[in-house]
């Protein structure tokens, strides 16, 4: 007696009908990781969350981040961190800080040395967390205390990402090349080749061509 199914294509496989023996566990799949990235408009603005990209290595996931991020649009320079290396907070509510709404514990005496932590804030739901600023600090907890006593009165956010600066892989000034040939993008512009100009040009020579 053959499995019956609602599905035709089951049907067709002629399964036995009773209890099937288990299946093999599958094999770990060989994925790429995420890598989030921060994309800086212009020179002397902040960083912006510009959105994921899975890549094996972070030096591929830079590139990959160009090509997805600054080939349309204009790029400064680009950061790209592990999705991994990131602490993210809770989120508060629209009308909250993030800062008042949780606590963190962080030992009565800090250790040396201090590390570099970055800083991303997100103003409002909906929008993209942005680089605030940057902290010394010998863990995440205490980036997170050091980032509420810096940051906290001017900028208040309703989410936070904190990632160690050693962790993000920085455009260097050497890159930017990429970037300062075209630093408009004004080749996705139609009005920049002047296609009308030409045309106006190409059909006076060519009317010269017929005169003569």
């Amino acid at each position: 007696m053959s499995l019956k199914s609602l599905d035709p294509r089951i049907n067709r496989l002629n399964l036995p009908d009773g209890e099937q023996p288990p299946m093999e566990p599958k094999a770990a799949f060989d994925q790429f990781e995420t890598y989030e990235v921060f994309a800086q408009k212009r020179d002397n603005t902040p960083f912006t969350y510009a959105g994921p990209v899975h890549a094996p290595n972070a030096d591929v996931a830079f590139l990959f981040a160009k090509e997805q991020y600054s080939r349309r649009s204009a790029c400064s320079g680009l950061w790209v961190v592990q999705t991994r290396h990131i602490m993210v907070s809770p989120y508060a509510n629209d009308d909250e800080c993030i800062y008042d709404t949780f606590k963190v514990e962080i030992p009565e005496h800090t250790a040396w040395p201090l590390e570099s932590y970055e800083v991303f804030h997100l103003k409002k739901r909906g929008k993209a967390h942005t680089h605030i600023g940057r902290v010394g600090a010998t863990s995440y907890q205490e980036a997170y205390h050091k980032a509420k006593q810096a940051f906290a009165a001017q900028h208040p956010a309703v989410n936070m990402w904190v990632v160690k600066s050693k962790n993000v892989l920085q455009s260097a000034e050497e890159d930017r090349d990429m970037w300062l040939t075209l630093p408009e993008k004004k080749y996705r512009e139609p009005a920049a080749y002047k296609v009308l100009d030409r045309i106006k040009s190409f059909k006076e020579k060519q009317q010269k061509a017929l005169n003569k």
